[in-house]
């Protein structure tokens, strides 16, 4: 007999990356690869540009068409988690803050991406300054690389930990959870992420494979966690599955003609 048992369900709101190295396509992937069923409000398009050294090509969707993708997808689930990626205009943020106070969530993911490539010194600060103004208050849950953890906490991030140091600072901010990702950018033998859950700091790590940034890493790990919250997971086993998800999505990378090679999520887990 066919079995109906209904999946965790996970909404994640965010922009597209085509060439499927990050962006909404990797959450997708994320989801689906750790068993849950995944809806996807997008907020605008980057293609990157092979012919100008790969910079961003950057196009917003309209406000009103973001509205609707996130009231749909309210409405047709019940869904309680969701995850935040890459908004990246003002108006933007605001119509995402104000789909989110519609409803009750048990679980918000914000993977702060405060810079987009080809946005003006002055545009960019006041993207930035509304995302922490408007989404960051309503997050369970936020995930940024050292780049990210500097911004927000103020903290010049040089060694592990100042990490914990940063994820401490940015849970002033509102969030319940702080997961600070160091990745390659830290010295020494480890990718080192730390988790700051408002009383202790719990340490992440696994071996470097090799020195360089690989795509779509940071957006892994967030739906991740994401997906594992949907499906009722403590916040510290999430994070240590994201981890592993992460890891073996690395040394499964796929080889690209761009700046980076990409995760590739597909490895099965010991979960």
């Amino acid at each position: 007999m066919v079995s109906h048992q209904r999946p965790a369900v996970a909404l994640v709101i965010a922009g597209s990356e085509a060439t499927g190295g990050a962006g909404i396509q990797v959450d997708l992937k994320t989801f689906h690869q750790l068993g849950v069923y995944g809806m996807g409000a997008l907020t605008c398009i980057v293609s990157f540009d092979p012919k100008d050294n790969w910079n961003h090509r950057f196009v917003p969707i309209d406000p009103q068409v973001i509205h609707d993708q996130i009231e749909v997808c309210e409405a047709a689930h019940d869904v309680d988690t969701v995850k935040i990626g890459m908004l990246g205009t003002i108006p933007t943020i605001e119509t995402v803050a104000e789909g989110l106070k519609v409803q009750q969530w048990k679980n918000i993911v914000l993977d702060p991406v405060l810079i987009c490539k080809g946005q003006e010194a002055g545009q960019a600060h006041d993207t930035d300054e509304a995302l922490k103004s408007h989404i960051l208050p309503l997050s369970t849950v936020v995930t940024p690389n050292v780049f990210e953890a500097s911004a927000l906490s103020g903290i010049d991030i040089r060694s592990e930990a100042d990490l914990a140091a940063a994820a401490k600072k940015i849970g002033e901010l509102g969030p319940t959870y702080v997961v600070a990702k160091g990745g390659v950018e830290l010295p020494g033998d480890e990718a080192v992420d730390v988790l700051w859950d408002g009383e202790k700091i719990t340490r992440y790590a696994a071996p470097k494979i090799g020195e360089e940034r690989v795509g779509g890493a940071g957006c892994t790990l967030a739906a991740a966690i994401t997906a594992e919250l949907a499906k009722g997971t403590d916040i510290h086993e999430a994070v240590r599955i994201a981890k592993e998800l992460v890891t073996r999505g690395i040394e499964g990378r796929m080889r690209t003609n761009h700046v980076y090679d990409t995760v590739w999520q597909q490895a099965s887990l010991s979960v």
